[in-house]
């Protein structure tokens, strides 16, 4: 699987709460001085709040992604979250602020070596899913945002060696915390679980129609309550 990827290799599925967002997904193929392989970065976020409050924090969130990656050359995820971390904070906390901003983000920064089928990853609140041969396997995160918090610790990198067909389903939580159904319910991470288990064999835009047909069935007349984006990559 080449790092620009045609459109049958992957759906997004991103369902903004309103006009802009705080959910937002930024796809990077970048090879870094020394190095010998080109990594596809991705990163699933959800920063905090949505609409303009959201989006002004997507906007400081990706500018940090650039400034990690391209411009001060850390290629690993998770020397990544941390300098973005420690952006943050300096950002949103000037010297001499009176009230102290805890605003960041949860997100999955993936980075795909696909000429040897490896996964490198660091996450941050926010957990995700290969699906392999009809088996589920869950990628654990840390328990912490990108931003401020009472147990700061170094982000933690893990590595997956993929298979070819697995699929990597990169999400936020708004799906799952949707409202609805017959007694108004969360729909919940389970079922959405089942859903894709179900029907990763789908080619990709299908897979994409049936999350998005589900979702609507479920949400009926209810209102929205988050943003929503689900990314699946088939290697």
């Amino acid at each position: 699987m080449e790092a620009n990827m045609d459109s049958k290799k992957f759906f997004i599925l991103y369902k903004p709460k309103d006009i802009v967002s705080g959910d937002f997904y930024y796809a990077l193929a970048h090879q870094h001085p020394g190095s010998d392989v080109e990594k596809f970065y991705l990163c699933t976020a959800d920063c905090t709040g949505h609409g303009v409050p959201g989006a002004f924090m997507s906007m400081l969130n990706i500018s940090y992604l650039n400034e990690s990656i391209i411009e001060k050359k850390i290629a690993s995820p998770n020397l990544i979250l941390d300098h973005i971390r420690e952006e943050i904070i300096t950002s949103l906390n000037p010297e001499g602020s009176e009230e102290e901003s805890k605003d960041g983000m949860d997100c999955i920064l993936a980075a795909f070596d696909f000429t040897n089928n490896i996964l490198e990853y660091s996450a941050a609140n926010n957990s995700f899913y290969i699906v392999r041969n009809g088996e589920l396997i869950s990628c654990p995160a840390d328990k912490m945002p990108v931003g401020k918090h009472s147990d700061m610790k170094p982000f933690t990198l893990r590595k997956v060696d993929l298979q070819k067909g697995d699929i990597v389903y990169s999400l936020t939580d708004g799906y799952a915390d949707q409202f609805g159904g017959p007694k108004g319910k969360k729909f919940k991470y389970k079922p959405l679980e089942e859903l894709l288990v179900s029907n990763y064999r789908l080619p990709m835009d299908e897979q994409k129609e049936v999350l998005h047909k589900k979702f609507e069935e479920w949400k009926g007349g209810l209102e929205q309550v988050d943003d929503v984006l689900l990314i699946g990559i088939r290697v």
